[in-house]
């Protein structure tokens, strides 16, 4: 998880909103009705997400593990035992905790609980929720990304590059830092979930909306998908899913990258065009997705995933240390690039970024004009529900073909960093498992939805990513 756009942060970022929960008539008070209980279970079942709470930060750790000034093994990875004692050696050199790094990364969450209340901007309203409430939320993400920005680069003109350096030379530390934040923040979720009672948007209370994914009455997997369906703090004034989603992590991404980028400067006197390949890649989508913010509020996070581990985690700790592998294996590994590969890397993400926005800009003209000059030329079929589905045009190519797009943008993340490693390619190789579950899972919610039109509509539309090919 499909909208204008849409980012993984988790382990997420790009996930299209399931079928919509009915409304219920006001005054709704069957508490059993209201938030029915989790029966059917993804990932790996009620018990088999304790594989992921508890591995997950070893992935993490384990990037920084494998690619470190001793060295990043070889594509492929044949001998396990070499890379067992690579990955000890590793560990016993490092310094995992930090107390200004736990300062740190709780400062920098502190700012963005702030900006959106300070920054203004737009307000706009989410989907119609079971309780028949329909929230508010800020739309000025890109805003405090300028505001960030602009920040560093006046710090960095009055201060010099010591800052950023020591964030690339602390980014270990500050990884810990945001685990434990996020770990802390999941468990504190979890349990308030259990309070009874929540102020509504319209300053009433109510019984707390719980998610339909994660009431299953098993306490590891709720705590993963996430009990609490949309938990907020400061008398309802920060929506604490939606601030994590796109803001402390993505703008996190940058920073680091930019602190990467500033690393090898002082190392080596300049800046890589490998290394301005990445950031500037990266970059653009992070740009993309806070200008596009809005686009975020249908999106299955939002509208029906609660929040758990695995949205705090994916949008804290799993974003912002995991994407950034390939600037940090640049400052290692120097790459030396070809004006020819450059071109061709390029030119793979400038493909990717118009497969991408092209189809999904498609879909939401369709959604907000079907008879705009832009659409209206394309066939739809009707389904019962009242929907209209895309069969041609982008959508009648492939049903995923916007995963395609940003599939390609992450193959060209990694590409500057050549192909001694296989680490930098870490984040393409998750993100195309990722999204075939992605695509599975969304093709059950629509099945759901659409009942047996669904299933017209493969047989019109029945490739998920290549059209003609898969």
């Amino acid at each position: 998880m499909n909208e204008a756009k849409e980012h993984p942060t988790t382990i997420r970022q790009r996930k299209p909103a399931a079928a919509a929960d009915p409304v219920p008539p006001a005054g709704h008070a069957d508490l059993a009705a209201l938030n029915p209980k989790t029966t059917h279970y993804e990932f790996m079942g009620p018990h088999g997400t304790l594989l992921p709470v508890v591995g997950l930060p070893f992935v993490v750790a384990g990037l920084f593990l494998l690619c470190s000034p001793e060295g990043c093994p070889p594509a492929p990875l044949t001998d396990p035992a070499a890379l067992w004692k690579h990955v000890a050696t590793a560990a016993a050199s490092v310094e995992w905790f930090s107390a200004d790094a736990m300062t740190a990364v709780a400062v920098w969450f502190g700012l963005h609980m702030v900006l959106p209340l300070v920054l203004g901007g737009k307000v706009a309203k989410g989907s119609p929720l079971r309780n028949g409430q329909t929230l508010s939320y800020p739309i000025n993400g890109f805003r405090a990304l300028v505001v960030v920005a602009a920040a560093m680069l006046l710090h960095t003109r009055q201060q010099g590059l010591d800052r950023l350096v020591w964030i690339a030379d602390h980014s270990l530390q500050l990884f810990t830092a945001a685990a434990t934040l996020a770990t802390s923040l999941a468990v504190s979720l979890y349990v308030s979930s259990f309070r009874g009672t929540e102020r509504l948007a319209d300053g009433s209370r109510g019984p707390v909306l719980l998610s339909t994914t994660g009431n299953s009455g098993y306490p590891i997997y709720d705590f993963w998908m996430g009990r609490e369906l949309n938990p907020r703090v400061l008398w309802g004034s920060i929506d604490l899913k939606y601030l994590c989603e796109l803001r402390p992590g993505l703008i996190g991404w940058c920073l680091l990258n930019a602190a990467f980028a500033a690393k090898e400067y002082t190392t080596t006197g300049a800046v890589s065009p490998a290394m301005i390949a990445v950031c500037v890649f990266q970059g653009y989508y992070v740009i993309d997705a806070l200008w596009n913010e809005e686009a975020i509020l249908t999106t299955m996070d939002i509208t029906t995933d609660g929040f758990g581990f695995m949205l705090a985690y994916g949008d804290l700790a799993w974003v912002p240390f995991s994407y950034t592998v390939q600037a940090r294996f640049l400052i290692m590994f120097p790459q030396q690039l070809s004006p020819a590969y450059l071109a061709l890397i390029c030119t793979i993400n400038l493909i990717g970024i118009w497969i991408f926005r092209s189809s999904n800009g498609e879909k939401n003209d369709f959604r907000t004009n079907p008879d705009g000059p832009s659409v209206k030329h394309l066939k739809y079929m009707e389904t019962k529900s009242g929907r209209k589905l895309l069969v041609s045009g982008w959508w009648g190519a492939a049903r995923k073909i916007n995963y395609t797009g940003d599939w390609l943008m992450a193959l060209a993340w990694s590409l500057p960093c050549g192909f001694s490693s296989i680490v930098p390619y870490f984040y393409p190789i998750y993100f195309a498992v990722l999204l075939i579950h992605r695509s599975q899972r969304d093709d059950m919610a629509c099945r759901l939805k659409y009942g047996a039109d669904w299933d017209e509509y493969r047989k019109r539309v029945p490739y998920v990513f290549i059209p003609y090919v898969y």
